[in-house]
């Protein structure tokens, strides 16, 4: 007899949202979620934009979000505006809690997992777990199938001496010194006098170098007058930006295993967030009537091939970013792009740009040498060129 009918590796938040919907919407399922970490979710914070979900989304999302603002900031060096868009933020200790309570007898904690096949698990201990069907999702798959540029980051929950007085998140103040690629800073005011402080760059490379960023997050709460008084948690982390790619040769490396999240290729292609397609795909996969490992991985490999075509424009956007003019410049093409009005900026980050959205973003003068804006445009075939 299968151990489950559907094993989840993984216990990030692409799996852990879909065993959640599961369990809600199909209890008839025998679930497993397999985690190698002491808790689900691991050190993270996600965060998406009030437009990204529909009212059901929200609904059924709200029991692990932590913190919502009705509006947020933007900063650039010749720009400054609020924007009256909702936003909010899950954080994974809650995020752990919550699921534990919903699922704590389909999930095993400190659980390694050694090779994974379409309908079987060996884990490092050498036991082998059978299932209906596996879902791979632990994290970026690195593949020679993707051209990828990277948003790294080191963020900081600071506890101050005083209160910040900061009403809303900073979602990008890209005022600090340009380097390593396009830089800003990200802020959450979660109380009175608490923050989450991120150093964020938008790099061709992936490395993190955590000392540079503590400094850095250190010398830019002292440039806004807030005097630390102790560390609460810090976590760093590298999400990719794809600029070009084969999707279906990315599809046949994964072996017929189902796969989730970011080894998936399910992400926003321009902020790599992946709340907003984790939602997407519970929903789109509790409608499925199959849940043998074949039409499981059809159904997904079909839905992540989908979503690849219908963004193509936004993996332009990011060669714009990355390979049209000097590094420490590339806050021009995300300074312009804020000036647009904000249902299109919503749409934008709900991955549902219009075609006249795509237009006017790339209508009048670049804020980049013309010459390598062209370039970047014509250069969709990046991944063949990096083998």
């Amino acid at each position: 007899m299968a151990d489950a009918d559907l094993i989840l590796v993984g216990g990030g938040l692409a799996n852990g949202l879909l065993a959640l919907r599961l369990r809600q919407q199909r209890p008839d399922l025998r679930l497993l979620v397999l985690e190698q970490g002491d808790t689900l979710g691991g050190n993270h914070t996600w965060s998406f934009h009030q437009h990204d979900l529909t009212p059901v989304q929200h609904r059924w999302l709200e029991p692990m979000v932590g913190k919502r603002w009705p509006d947020y900031e933007v900063i650039f060096p010749d720009l400054q505006r609020r924007l009256g868009s909702g936003y909010a933020s899950i954080f994974s200790e809650r995020f752990h809690r919550y699921l534990m309570s919903e699922l704590s007898d389909g999930v095993r904690l400190r659980t390694t997992v050694a090779s994974v096949e379409p309908q079987r698990v060996r884990l490092a201990s050498g036991d082998i777990l059978q299932a209906g069907a596996v879902i791979d999702g632990r994290g970026v798959r690195r593949s020679a199938q993707l051209a990828l540029g990277f948003q790294k980051f080191l963020g900081q929950e600071l506890r101050l001496q005083r209160p910040h007085g900061l009403q809303a998140p900073i979602i990008m103040d890209a005022s600090v010194a340009q380097k390593d690629g396009y830089r800003f800073v990200y802020v959450l005011p979660l109380s009175v006098d608490s923050l989450l402080i991120e150093d964020t760059y938008y790099a061709d490379g992936d490395a993190v170098a955590p000392e540079t960023l503590r400094a850095n997050i250190q010398r830019y709460a002292e440039g806004r007058g807030w005097a630390i008084r102790e560390v609460l948690r810090e976590e760093q982390g590298v999400l990719p930006i794809v600029l070009s790619g084969d999707i279906a040769a990315f599809w046949d490396e994964s072996r017929g295993v189902p796969q989730s999240g970011l080894s998936a290729a399910l992400f926003h292609p321009t902020t790599g967030y992946s709340l907003l397609d984790a939602v997407r795909l519970a929903d789109h996969l509790v409608a499925l009537d199959r849940w043998d490992a074949g039409s499981l991985f059809a159904a997904i490999r079909d839905y992540s091939t989908l979503q690849w075509r219908r963004r193509g424009f936004f993996r332009l956007l990011n060669r714009m970013l990355f390979m049209a003019g000097p590094a420490d410049r590339r806050w021009a093409v995300m300074q312009r792009f804020y000036r647009l009005r904000e249902p299109l900026i919503q749409r934008f980050y709900a991955a549902e740009l219009t075609a006249w959205d795509r237009l006017r973003i790339v209508s009048g003068k670049p804020p980049v040498p013309v010459g390598e804006a062209l370039r970047a445009l014509a250069a969709s075939n990046l991944h063949k060129d990096r083998r």
